[in-house]
């Protein structure tokens, strides 16, 4: 890596000055924001170089990093903002869920015509860079409108991302670019999450349990998203050493993943034993 992206240490440098900001500024639950922001930088920065060493790749590796992350995702989704989206209004935050899950859905269609276009950016960076931004602007939200949430469930949904930076890393060093691009998407949680806590929600239950339930529905789709898929043609299956029939390995594999996303549930239910 010889190369380093400017963009990317812009980006970083705007990161720490929004957490400078919010922290100067002592908002409830700001602290618990800016800690989550730079989880989730730390988590795709660091796992980035992994990735461009190891280029070849890991399919085990992959499986259980997306598994842990999304049954973590999944968990925390369903017992932090589902109960919450209900109690403010149980039909609004029904539809909010519902609205969440259609959006991320309706999401893969729009980058799918992006993957079309001549972008100026690597569209693999592109899609994160957006998916980041997305995401952060709604752990902004939650968090500066409910700032008792713990940080378990932030924590939680950005889990992702140290799975996610290998992946992408791997991608770009085998196409010959610059993983340190990576940065750009590493920022967006946090840049987006700092800038959006700022905008405070209607008190009107329907409202709430609207945006709430949406939130939701689009941390549910992301997971559900992350599901390891050990099929033929899959990023698993592309990661795989071995030539010919691929599908004993493919099997055991399977295995593993519902053991990962079995373990990411868990774990989340055991850090809310020990901090409840």
């Amino acid at each position: 890596m010889g190369r380093f992206s400017r963009v990317g240490l812009l980006a970083t440098l705007v990161l720490a000055a929004l957490s400078v900001l919010a922290v100067a500024g002592g908002t409830t639950g700001s602290g618990k924001l800016v800690g989550i922001s730079w989880v989730a930088f730390f988590a795709m920065a660091l796992a980035a170089p992994l990735g461009v060493r190891t280029k070849d790749g890991s399919a085990g590796v992959l499986v259980w990093g997306y598994g842990l992350a999304a049954g973590a995702m999944v968990t925390s989704a369903a017992v932090f903002l589902v109960p919450q989206a209900i109690g403010q209004h149980p039909q609004w935050g029904g539809f909010g869920v519902a609205f969440g899950l259609l959006a991320g859905f309706g999401s893969h269609t729009i980058g799918h015509r992006l993957a079309h276009m001549d972008l100026p950016m690597d569209r693999t960076v592109a899609e994160l860079t957006a998916h980041a931004f997305s995401a952060g602007a709604i752990i902004g939200i939650i968090y500066g409108n409910m700032p008792e949430l713990g940080p378990l469930l932030g924590l939680s949904i950005v889990s992702h991302k140290g799975p996610a930076g290998y992946a992408a890393a791997r991608r770009l060093v085998s196409a010959d670019r610059d993983a340190s691009v990576l940065l750009v998407p590493a920022t967006g949680v946090g840049i987006a999450g700092i800038a959006s806590s700022m905008i405070a929600l209607p008190a009107a239950g329907a409202i709430r349990g609207l945006v709430f339930g949406f939130a939701a529905g689009v941390f549910l789709h992301v997971a559900m998203d992350f599901l390891p898929r050990c099929e033929i043609g899959s990023e698993i299956h592309d990661l795989l050493s071995v030539t010919g029939d691929a599908h004993a390995l493919l099997d055991r594999l399977r295995i593993h993943a519902v053991a990962s996303t079995s373990l990411g549930g868990l774990a989340v239910l055991l850090a809310w034993l020990v901090i409840a």
